[in-house]
């Protein structure tokens, strides 16, 4: 079940009516149904691997609080750890890793045929293997207390808001949650719905009318050179910034209607100052994630300089990795960890360099070109992450390199959506833009709360209304449901 979908528009109303109407004591069974027929709406069968992790993980947290001995309780740990990741690596890995070992075998001229598996990428599997996994280790840990609940720690791992793509939240913040007796409330109901609106505005007035653009150029890379490709570039960083934010906004208001609070996913990655500044803005709960359970237990900045480069590159791998089964995500991942290295070996020249040439003494110019900087580098990597194949995307870098200057090269831009639409949809990011000023400078908070009802109203009946007539309706996925 989309978020974009009629079906959805249907569940939810009905979903938050019935929560509400029941008497607490019910509403954590009936809220466990409900998560569990939102994610059997896409496949039915694969509610399988879900009840399995769940299982697996519910018992390992039980079995690690009856001992206190480390060594037993690391058997617990491992249980866990081999049992979702195994189910990881075998529905998203393995044919991936098959079918490299097989060039690699073809380049040595040896023939080895590696068996494939038919089978379907089961939709949110790496963030649900995520959020449960992180409790296990907070168990190990001693971070948190097991679950003693097996219908509440069912529900930490299946709560349909944030199921298929996150926000991936921890046991400590949202597992507590389900303790608390809720009741409805009409300004959780205000801000929430808010927040889903503009959720969908950014996916379906924004996101889905980019990627028609984005796919017709990333799809047929050799028939386009210059402008269409360099603007599809562009047009996809917004894409998947507002497909994927705008994921996150629809859950995060969605599940504040229900009583619940999930974490910040975005904050204006794209005014980012540093690669460093945009992974604390880009997807948090993903690279706080792998700064807890990866980076820091690899020994983080802690260690000598050619350590700490090494954590860096190993955590990014591992992240353009869980991204997606294709070596263009680990080669973007790989491009990541390179600029954080390379930025960190030339601070000081950098520094130097500012100061020679006066940027250091103008805070807000420096500031501009550091955020104009950061962004295309950003830029530059997302041709590896959106490109079909490697070599896909290195033909994409050559040709867009091949720019025509006149009048006939500007006039060819406007691939698959007219001047009209094109105007309509630079506007809208023009808007998201803006509101995304506001909310850097800490000036939405007090808009939002001094605007005047009437003034809100007008902004809610806005978005809806931009929805209902500008959204395209093609049932287009999320972008982050396939990993």
């Amino acid at each position: 079940m989309l978020f974009n979908s009629f079906e959805f528009l249907v569940f939810f109303p009905i979903v938050t009516l019935v929560y509400f109407a029941l008497p607490h004591r019910f509403r954590l069974i009936f809220l466990l149904l409900a998560s569990y027929y939102f994610y059997m709406c896409w496949r039915p069968e694969y509610i399988v691997l879900i009840l399995a992790s769940t299982l697996v993980d519910y018992f390992a947290g039980l079995g690690m609080s009856r001992t206190d001995e480390r060594k037993k309780r690391r058997k617990f740990l491992l249980m866990s750890l081999f049992a979702n990741l195994g189910l990881l690596f075998t529905f998203k890995y393995f044919n991936f890793f098959a079918d490299s070992l097989s060039h690699l075998f073809a380049a040595v001229r040896v023939d080895v045929h590696m068996p494939a598996l038919d089978v379907l990428l089961p939709v949110g599997i790496s963030f649900y293997t995520f959020q449960t996994l992180s409790y296990t280790i907070d168990v190990y840990r001693g971070e948190t207390q097991p679950e003693k609940n097996p219908l509440r720690f069912a529900l930490y791992v299946a709560f349909f808001p944030q199921l298929v793509a996150g926000p991936i939240e921890r046991s400590t913040r949202l597992l507590k949650q389900f303790y608390r007796k809720v009741s409805f409330s009409e300004q959780r109901l205000r801000s929430g719905l808010m927040l889903i609106l503009w959720g969908l505005f950014k996916k379906v007035v924004i996101a889905d009318r980019l990627a028609i653009y984005v796919n017709e150029a990333y799809n047929h890379p050799g028939d386009y050179q210059g402008w269409p490709l360099i603007l599809a570039t562009y047009f996809f960083a917004f894409q998947i910034y507002c497909d994927f934010s705008g994921y996150s906004d629809i859950a995060i208001g969605s599940a504040r209607i229900l009583g619940f609070d999930l974490m910040e996913n975005f904050r204006q990655p794209y005014f980012a100052k540093s690669i460093s500044e945009f992974w604390k803005r880009w997807h948090i709960s993903l690279s706080t994630w792998f700064r807890d359970y990866l980076y820091i237990p690899l020994g983080g900045n802690r260690v000598v300089k050619w350590r700490w480069y090494y954590n860096l590159m190993v955590v990014f791998l591992v992240s353009g990795l869980w991204h997606g089964a294709n070596w263009t995500f680990v080669v973007w991942g790989a491009l990541h960890g390179f600029y954080l290295i390379f930025s960190i070996w030339t601070q000081t020249a950098r520094a130097k360099i500012r100061a020679w040439i006066g940027l250091a003494r103008r805070p807000r110019l420096q500031g501009l070109w550091q955020t104009v900087v950061t962004f295309h580098l950003v830029l530059v990597a997302w041709v590896f992450f959106r490109a079909n194949s490697l070599s896909d995307a290195m033909l994409i870098l050559h040709n867009m390199s091949q720019i025509d200057f006149s009048w006939r090269g500007l006039m060819d831009i406007n691939i698959e959506l007219g001047w009209g639409e094109l105007m309509l949809v630079m506007l809208f990011i023009v808007v998201m833009e803006l509101v995304h000023l506001l909310q850097s400078s800490g000036k939405w908070v007090s808009f939002s709360v001094r605007t005047s009802q009437p003034l809100r109203l007008a902004v809610f009946y806005g978005l809806l209304l931009c929805i209902v007539f500008f959204g395209v309706y093609n049932h287009t996925e999320f972008i982050y449901f396939q990993f």
